[in-house]
């Protein structure tokens, strides 16, 4: 890969080369249908970016965006990163073989910066080129790892990234059940129960609900699972 910049698709989007060894090769010659965003949860870039290159971490991302837009890729996207953890989405339980990972530099206590968000969607337009994965496959990590991870949260702006054809957005549809047609769109159900769903569900397409489980929850996720069933 070498030591300088790494293009990544748009010509003004250069990843600064930083290389981790926490990865491998896909298992069973799996290729990326997903891409899981997360934050980082750490009060630098630098810091987290470090970490993340740190053998005593066990843990990795494929890339890293400050929030003036500053980007690092830390392993190939060939390679498969460490950072999906335990976790499922669709039929898929290893997910971090099935998947590229960007973390964003965050704590999760304060809105993600333009210049941040401009080159996180600079960069999945050119992941999603390269790999053939369609919108629905963009998700959080707190969509395959449900009770567990909270990343990126309700400050982060999924909408925005649906205008832009690099997520989804679901619109209110009559009938369906909830947790019927969340399995559909991808979500495996906790056995511990099901309030992490709805937790993850409303972080994502209702930030700011609250209260037991609705007519609007019901309808939106019919509509997701009607749209974008994950197979």
């Amino acid at each position: 890969m070498g030591s300088g910049g790494v293009s990544v698709g748009a010509p003004e989007l250069t990843a600064l080369w930083y290389p981790s060894g926490n990865c491998g090769p896909r298992r069973d010659g799996a290729v990326p249908s997903l891409v899981v965003i997360h934050y980082t949860a750490m009060p630098s870039a630098e810091g987290a970016r470090d970490w993340l290159c740190d053998p005593r971490s066990q843990v990795s991302a494929h890339y890293v965006i400050c929030p003036a837009g500053r980007l690092w890729q830390l392993v190939d996207e060939a390679e498969r990163a460490w950072h999906a953890g335990a976790g499922q989405w669709g039929s898929l339980t290893d997910v971090n073989s099935h998947s590229i990972g960007i973390e964003l530099a965050n704590t999760g206590l304060q809105p993600f910066a333009e210049p941040q968000m401009a080159a996180l969607e600079d960069l999945l337009s050119s992941i999603r080129k390269r790999w053939k994965i369609p919108p629905e496959g963009v998700i959080g990590h707190s969509d395959m790892a449900l009770g567990r991870k909270i990343d990126p949260g309700p400050r982060f702006d999924w909408r925005r990234l649906a205008r832009q054809g690099l997520s989804v957005w679901p619109q209110p549809r009559r009938g369906g059940s909830f947790y019927d047609d969340a399995q559909r769109f991808g979500y495996a159900i906790p056995a511990e129960g099901k309030s992490h769903l709805l937790q993850a569900f409303r972080h994502r397409f209702r930030p700011g609900a609250s209260g037991p489980l609705d007519e609007i929850d019901t309808a939106l996720m019919a509509d997701l699972a009607t749209r974008w069933p994950r197979d």
